[in-house]
């Protein structure tokens, strides 16, 4: 025999929770604020990758910076030319795609002098956290891999003891260059005919002692640009890419080789 001391209660608590169900359902339809359509698009154009390279906490910060009006709409690296064109078309205005990729300014790995075997956590946090890491050089790439797990495009390897960035996967979202603990990272825009790849600071005298292929301020690369698109600070050479015709006079003088 059924008894409806037990089941009255379970009645009308399943019919209130039903009413309650249709009732938030209606709610949500008719009363909740709508999204603006062209928002809706925006955020539907972003790849959704969520990567920070924009500047903004994520593809959905990012749309509403760019509904607003404060922010670019060529800011995504991800998504590139493609997401900047669909950007294009829905703002009704030109967006031209600025293209970015991250570039390792160190070609040491096995060629720098190592100061003792690390045995400790395998990572470069971890081996930068004592005493600087391993290497002689305090400016060089530790190698262990903190880039490679960072990037999610798997656009970074690590070849004889040295970070290296595949271009045509690297999408410029500066994952990376968070995770480097050396600071040997860093995102470039446009296209780079020549880099130095080298990070080292110091003196050329000390600069020898710990790597061999370490830049030591020469000025040779600097004195044979006929496009002045090299200078020298802090004993390290860089390249102006604005500037740099690609010739490759710089790379020919080199007594390091690590012009590229």
């Amino acid at each position: 025999m059924v008894n409806m001391e037990i089941v009255l209660p379970l009645i009308i608590v399943g019919v209130i929770g039903i009413i309650a169900g249709v009732g938030l359902s209606l709610a949500s339809k008719y009363l909740g604020i709508k999204k603006d359509e062209k928002l809706e698009k925006i955020e539907a154009a972003l790849p959704g990758a969520n990567c920070g390279g924009c500047g903004y906490s994520g593809c959905n910060g990012y749309a509403e910076a760019i509904f607003k009006g404060e922010a670019e709409p060529n800011l995504c690296s991800v998504g590139g030319s493609k997401t900047a064109a669909e950007l294009s078309e829905i703002l009704g205005v030109t967006v031209t795609a600025t293209e970015k990729k991250a570039f390792v300014f160190c070609s040491g790995g096995e060629n720098a002098e190592k100061l003792f075997a690390y045995t400790g956590i395998t990572g470069c946090a971890a081996a930068n956290d004592f005493y600087g890491g391993y290497l002689a050089c305090e400016y060089g790439c530790l190698g262990l891999g903190d880039c490679v797990n960072a990037c999610e495009q798997k656009a970074i390897s690590i070849k004889d003891g040295v970070a290296v960035v595949d271009g045509d996967l690297c999408t410029g979202c500066g994952s990376c260059v968070k995770k480097c603990p050396k600071g040997v990272i860093r995102i470039a825009e446009g296209e780079i005919k020549t880099m130095v790849h080298c990070n080292n600071k110091t003196k050329g005298a000390v600069a020898m002692k710990v790597c061999k292929t370490s830049c030591i301020g020469c000025t040779k690369c600097a004195k044979v640009c006929d496009a002045n698109a090299i200078t020298i600070s802090d004993f390290l050479a860089s390249v102006d890419p604005l500037k740099c015709t690609g010739c490759g006079k710089c790379k020919e003088v080199c007594p390091r080789k690590c012009i590229f």
